[in-house]
C-alpha cells in the first residue's frame, strides 16, 4: 500500500478511536442518566418476565448491576465500554428492600479483530457479600477481584461464584463470560443524579439520598419481583 495511503488510513483509525472515546462525555448530564436507568428498568422487566432466569436466582442476589447497551468497537483491539445502575438491597447484611442505585461503569479490552460495533445488555448479580462491599468500595475487576461464573438458567442457582453473569441478545437470556473486565462508580453520574457528592455506598445505604423517578421505578420493580431475600 502507498505510503499516503497508509497515512490516511491511520489518521482515519485515530479519528474514530477519539470519537468513541469523546462521545460519551458529550452526552453526560442528568436527563442521559435518567434514560440509562430507564434502559436498564426495561432490560431487567425482560429478564424476570423470561423464562431465561428464574425470579428465585434474583431474589437470591445481594445487588444487581445493569448495563443496557454496552458498545463493542472495531478498532484494531476490541474496547468494551458503558455504563448502568447498580442497586443492593439496605442494611449492612444486605437483607433489606432494594435501594436507590448508584451509577457504574464497566470497562475492559479484548484482543482480537472484532466485526463492526455492537451493542449488548448485561446483568450481573452479586451473590456474596464480601463482593457487593468490594464493589462499592471502589473498582472491581471481574474474575480476579471477585469470582464470576456466566449464569445459566436454573443451575445458576447452585453456583458458589462471587457473580453470576447474563447477557441479552436477539431478546434471550444467557450466561456469559465477562473476565477481565473492570467495574467501577461512575462518580460524575452520580453527583449529576443526586445533587451532590455522594460515594456510592452511602446511595444504597438508603438515608443519604431519595431515589430519582427513574430510580423509583428500578426499585419498585425489583421491590415488586424479587423483595424477600431467599
Amino acid at each position: 500500500m502507498p505510503m499516503t495511503k497508509t497515512k490516511t488510513a491511520i489518521s482515519c483509525l485515530l479519528a474514530s478511536l477519539l470519537l468513541i472515546l469523546t462521545l460519551p462525555a458529550w452526552g453526560a448530564d442528568k436527563t442521559k442518566d435518567e434514560e440509562t436507568i430507564r434502559n436498564a428498568t426495561t432490560v431487567l422487566q425482560a429478564m424476570v418476565g423470561s423464562q431465561d432466569v428464574p425470579a428465585s436466582t434474583v431474589a437470591k442476589a445481594d445487588c444487581i448491576v445493569i448495563l443496557p447497551s454496552v458498545k463493542k468497537f472495531a478498532v484494531g483491539i476490541g474496547g468494551t465500554g458503558g455504563r448502568g445502575p447498580m442497586t443492593c438491597r439496605e442494611g449492612a447484611d444486605f437483607t433489606g428492600k432494594w435501594s436507590p442505585p448508584a451509577m457504574y461503569s464497566i470497562g475492559g479490552a479484548s484482543a482480537g479483530l472484532q466485526v463492526g460495533g455492537t451493542a449488548k445488555d448485561y446483568i450481573i448479580l452479586v451473590m456474596a457479600p464480601s463482593a457487593a462491599n468490594k464493589l462499592l468500595d471502589g473498582k472491581v475487576k471481574v474474575g480476579s477481584d471477585a469470582t464470576a461464573a456466566a449464569g445459566s438458567g436454573a443451575s445458576a442457582s447452585t453456583s458458589t461464584a462471587d457473580m453470576l453473569t447474563y447477557s441479552r441478545t436477539s431478546g434471550l437470556f444467557a450466561g456469559v463470560s465477562l473476565d477481565g473486565a473492570s467495574l467501577s462508580p461512575d462518580s460524575d453520574a452520580n453527583q449529576r443524579l443526586y445533587g451532590k457528592d455522594v460515594s456510592a455506598r452511602d446511595i444504597v445505604g438508603g438515608s443519604a439520598v431519595k431515589a430519582t423517578a427513574a430510580g423509583q421505578q428500578l426499585e419498585s420493580l425489583l421491590n415488586s419481583k424479587a423483595g424477600k431475600k431467599m
